[in-house]
């Protein structure tokens, strides 16, 4: 059956049931498939989710432009060129053509090459094993349901911010124009890379952060770093401050943003960036003795706890464990081994930590990259969060700018590098870089820390010369004194 597909009224089954078209689950009707099981994926939005439409795609094409501006200006040669304004109207339109113009028909393509099955619509449980499409076409699971249903923006509850209409993640990298004044309220990813590409693009933008410094997952000098370039860029931050009241008197009208200070701010647009929650509120997890609206706890095969039969899986950000789109495929890819191991009788070895049927790589190696200018990167654990988990740790820094390929990369390089060491193990734990281009960097630190490399082997791993990878020597160097 084509993915295209008219409805059909009679009952179906299939091997695998997977609700939500996102990266998680086409993934992870990939991998089943590929296991020999059939599979057919519910999706009541675009094919391709939020990271292809609304978050990942789009936020980059944004700010792919900003960062490379940026370096061009710090670079002989390039300097008076890059002097000028984005053209906004052609940045806006790069970033529509990353979207597909916001259709889907080639996400729906490639299903249907793989022989996956597509239903439009929304899918909720009716109890074990069964899913209702649009209150219409029953759909039954031989082996598994997966919920890749993922999370949506949550808006705080503060007076008046609802009438107000203001921008969420999604308006704020679908917008079809530049606003004049933006007030940014989070101080996260979101926050600081929609900061970042909006001021670029010539908005006078607000950035508004409870806490008191911007990233405060990362190592507190990664939102330091990210600070002052905003701040130069000319972003105006203002942190340890909450919003107290908003008002829109007409819609499209300016808004007004009340502080707990008392000072007001008035702005063309507001956005909100201050946290998410799981797609699962109309997803039918009452059928199956579940709270709706919750996040589904899982084992590290990603299958739902308290689940009767083990047939329920959770995968991607409905979990809770790593809100992360290449995390979610990881899981996906996780998860569609464990079914398909299962369905054959197969046993998993759940002590097996780093096997293929267990997402070990979501509490002890998880990477991530702020696209803001400049970048922010990092995998594992913070210095602190070691610490909290109990391990005996050595942290060793140093300047990237010190680097003879940070000099050659751009005049003036700001940066900062970290790795955190286990010395009970001698294998690191973590590791933080923050600078122009150190997004291409992260992955070889993910390596160390999801292989548990030993510090002494690292030695051996010969960064290419003059590259800004040579840092690896020196913190190696520092470490080993």
């Amino acid at each position: 059956m084509a993915a295209t597909q008219a409805t059909k009224a009679a009952d179906e089954a299939y091997d695998v049931i997977v609700l939500g078209a996102g990266p998680t689950g086409e993934n992870l009707a990939d991998r089943a498939h590929a296991a020999g099981l059939s599979a057919v994926v519910v999706e009541s939005e675009l094919v391709g989710g939020e990271c292809s439409y609304w978050a990942c795609m789009p936020s980059k094409a944004l700010l792919r432009p900003v960062t490379a501006r940026s370096e061009a200006r710090r670079v002989p040669g390039l300097k008076d060129a890059a002097d000028v304004a984005l053209d906004a109207p052609a940045v806006l339109a790069h970033r529509d053509a990353f979207t597909s113009y916001w259709k889907d028909d080639g996400q729906v393509r490639w299903l249907d090459s793989l022989g996956i099955d597509l239903v439009r619509g929304q899918g909720r449980l009716a109890g074990p094993r069964r899913v209702v499409v649009d209150g219409g076409r029953v759909l039954t699971a031989r082996h598994a349901v997966a919920v890749c249903t993922g999370s949506r923006a949550v808006l705080p509850a503060i007076p008046g911010l609802a009438e107000a209409r203001p921008w969420t993640s999604r308006d704020a990298t679908s917008a079809k124009s530049v606003p004049g004044r933006l007030v940014v309220v989070g101080g996260g990813v979101v926050g600081v890379e929609m900061a970042t590409a909006w001021r670029a693009l010539g908005a006078s933008v607000t950035l508004l952060v409870r806490g008191d410094g911007l990233l405060p997952r990362m190592e507190p000098f990664a939102g330091h770093l990210v600070a002052e370039s905003l701040a130069e860029a000319g972003v105006f931050l203002r942190t340890g401050v909450e919003v107290r009241e908003v008002r829109r008197e007409a819609p499209g009208g300016p808004v007004t943003v009340l502080l707990d200070s008392g000072d007001e701010i008035v702005a063309d647009e507001l956005l909100i960036a201050t946290g998410r929650a799981p797609r699962t509120e109309d997803i039918g997890l009452d059928t199956v003795g579940l709270a709706p609206g919750s996040w589904l706890d899982v084992d590290d095969s990603c299958r739902v706890m308290g689940v009767t039969g083990g047939w329920l899986y959770g995968v991607g950000d409905v979990n809770h464990r790593a809100l992360l789109t290449h995390q979610g495929k990881y899981q996906a890819r996780i998860a569609g081994a464990a079914i398909a191991a299962r369905a054959r009788g197969v046993p998993i070895l759940e002590s097996d930590r780093w096997g293929a049927h267990a997402a070990t790589a979501d509490t002890l190696a998880v990477p991530q990259v702020v696209f803001s200018d400049p970048e922010a990167a990092s995998v594992g654990l913070t210095a602190a969060a070691a610490e909290k988990a109990g391990h005996r740790t050595r942290v060793v820094d140093q300047d990237l700018a010190s680097v003879a390929g940070a000099s050659l990369y751009a005049d003036g390089y700001r940066g900062r590098a970290r790795m955190v060491v286990d010395l009970d193990r001698e294998v690191l734990l973590g590791a933080t870089f923050v600078g122009a281009g150190v997004g291409e960097l992260l992955h070889s630190a993910t390596v160390a820390v999801a292989g548990e490399v030993p510090i002494e082997r690292l030695w051996h791993a010969v960064p290419s010369y003059p590259t800004i990878s040579e840092v690896w020597l020196r913190l190696l160097e520092a470490y080993r004194g």
